[in-house]
């Protein structure tokens, strides 16, 4: 049996496996809309979770989150953190994990990160085109 070297960086299959079951958890916990905090009350259900990265030890998670309607995420992610309990209490109801992960929010900015990319990628298109000779 092959003995496979993996690059440390790399997520486990179980990790990934895990990220993307606390991924729906979460989502249906903020379609659900059970929160105490007001802001959250009104706006879970323009929040979108687009990845979550459990640690190694799967006893911590970082949820990935951005806003549907473009609201700055200023305000929601300190009411996500300050309601993480709520997510937590409902990814140890659902899940068969020994250990539930304590879940920290941050912004995604893949999105704006991939826009940016394609930006550049237009503009030096622009300036071949402009370039090169009409035949």
């Amino acid at each position: 049996m092959k003995n496979r070297k993996t690059n440390s960086n790399e997520p486990s299959q179980r990790m990934l496996r895990v990220g993307e079951q606390l991924r729906h958890l979460l989502s249906e916990t903020l379609q659900r809309g059970h929160f105490s905090n007001e802001m959250l009350l009104n706006k879970s259900n323009m929040i979108i979770v687009s990845e979550v990265r459990p640690s190694p030890d799967l006893k911590h998670a970082r949820a990935y989150v951005m806003s549907i309607n473009g609201d700055s995420m200023d305000e929601l992610l300190p009411a996500l953190n300050e309601q993480a309990h709520v997510f937590q209490k409902e990814i140890g109801r659902s899940s068969n994990l020994k250990f539930t992960p304590k879940v920290k929010f941050v912004t995604d900015t893949s999105f704006d990160e991939a826009q940016h990319i394609e930006n550049l990628l237009r503009d030096v298109r622009k300036s071949d085109d402009e370039d090169s000779p009409e035949e």
